[in-house]
């Protein structure tokens, strides 16, 4: 039998014209993630020196409100808007989409507000390139693949992964489905968006697990340990849990806001003041911001929840609500590294409970609370690898999946489809083919049904 490339020389021309696409692509999306995480670190480190910056939150919320109502045009549907393209060319993305996200999403950080990072690469990435699509006069199918690329390039300059980056790109747009058609595409644009990033001078955070497994039986060296094994599949339920949480939490914010307050304007300022409000109640800033690093001594972090009492029980719920707030109110940024934080205190608090090993738990925690919240377990799992190291993989993947099904039908991301539902119905056959938003219309959570009779 001759071999396929030897009767389909076009996919030679297929691979050379994707590497011609795909390079200005990831070379642009590389340079400005490079550029936002250096902002971002400044702005930041304005904010720790000038701790009363947060009592200007307020103001800030609404110079964000103004941009996005008179500048925005529909930049407001942020990632969504990129799915909903994917999915269904036609809307088209601005393409002052990225410098606007960047713009807030810096002066969110800059004033207090509880945010991430990840939504504003992924959308940097995804204006780029659906303007660089209809610079290259790309059709609908070309168009789709070269925003999964952006994506993938976006998420895995951010944050130093690129294999996640790709698959990431390609498992949030359905729950339950992976389209192997963009991964070339998708993995060349993460790693040399990644590659002109980290050369450019962005610094990534770096994560490290001591516990070491040494487990025998009847003289045999064993790479599990079932009991350790029971212990992360209950604290992975608790992730699961808090996923689920924190999406729910963060659009019942924006459903009470709506119904309430009504007024764009008044809305972000209530949040802001809310906010403010908590922070000085805690008595500390541990909790607003990204939380990668600690801004005191003896403070909460992600980094510090990696050792033995470096998170207070509730600190992960302290930081869910902090961030639901914000982001429901209308300020800007993502929910991934606000989603590391809760779930690497979660797991600290979790390791505590179960007499289980801080480090590792706050690393389950830390992957597979995100995994709930976007329903990517396998790009959580990869994450873990490329984060932590290959040691614990299957740890990583049992925490990762057993959150992701108790997530149920709920995330971050209201327009990620459900191509393949998390549960059956008697006869095995998948049903559900909405939204996430439709869903949770269609099918309300207990929160939503509160919201309901609450807006009535």
């Amino acid at each position: 039998m001759a071999h396929p490339l030897s009767a389909n020389p076009k996919i030679f021309i297929q691979i050379i014209r994707w590497t011609l696409l795909i390079t200005p692509v990831a070379i642009l999306v590389g340079s400005l993630n490079a550029f936002f995480l250096w902002i971002l670190s400044t702005a930041t480190a304005t904010r720790v020196d000038n701790p009363w910056l947060i009592y200007l939150l307020p103001l800030a919320g609404i110079v964000i409100v103004y941009c996005y109502r008179n500048l925005g045009k529909n930049s407001e549907g942020g990632n969504n808007l990129i799915m909903d393209e994917i999915h269904q060319p036609g809307a088209g993305i601005p393409t002052r989409m990225g410098p606007l996200v960047l713009i807030t999403t810096v002066i969110t950080h800059l004033f207090g507000g509880s945010a991430g990072r990840e939504g504003t690469a992924v959308q940097i990435g995804g204006a780029t390139t659906h303007w660089l699509a209809r610079l290259f006069k790309l059709n609908e199918a070309d168009t789709r693949l070269i925003l999964i690329s952006g994506v993938a390039a976006g998420f895995g300059a951010v944050f130093g992964t690129p294999l996640t980056g790709a698959i990431f790109a390609l498992e949030v747009l359905a729950i339950g489905r992976l389209r192997y058609d963009a991964i070339i595409p998708a993995l060349f644009a993460a790693i040399l968006a990644d590659f002109v990033c980290s050369a450019l001078g962005a610094h990534h955070t770096h994560y490290r697990i001591d516990f070491l497994q040494n487990i025998t039986l009847f003289d045999q060296v064993l790479k599990v340990d079932l009991w350790l094994m029971v212990k992360i599949i209950i604290g992975s339920v608790a992730f699961g849990l808090a996923g689920y949480l924190f999406g729910e939490l963060t659009h019942a914010f924006k459903d009470i806001f709506k119904a309430t307050l009504k007024n764009p304007y008044v809305i972000v300022v209530t949040g802001g003041l809310i906010v403010i409000g908590l922070t000085q109640w805690i008595g500390n800033y541990d909790y607003i911001g990204l939380g990668v690093y600690s801004t005191r001594e003896g403070g909460v972090s992600i980094l510090s929840a990696f050792q033995e009492g470096g998170a207070e029980w509730y600190s992960w719920a302290l930081k869910l609500l902090l961030t639901a707030i914000t982001l429901a109110a209308g300020y800007k940024g993502g929910e991934v590294t606000p989603l590391f934080f809760v779930g690497a205190t979660l797991g600290n608090t979790m390791a505590w409970l179960l007499g289980a090993p801080v480090d590792l738990f706050a690393a389950l925690g830390f992957l597979a609370v995100f995994a709930a919240a976007t329903n990517t377990p396998l790009a959580c799992t990869i994450m873990g690898v490329e984060l932590f190291g290959a040691d614990h993989m299957l740890y990583f993947a049992i925490a990762c999946y057993t959150a992701y099904y108790f997530s149920g039908h709920t995330g971050i991301y209201s327009s990620q489809r459900v191509a393949v539902p998390k549960l059956f119905d008697d006869e095995g056959a998948p049903k559900i083919t909405h939204k996430l938003g439709e869903l949770r219309e269609t099918h309300s959570s207990l929160l939503k049904a509160l919201v309901k009779k609450f807006s009535k």
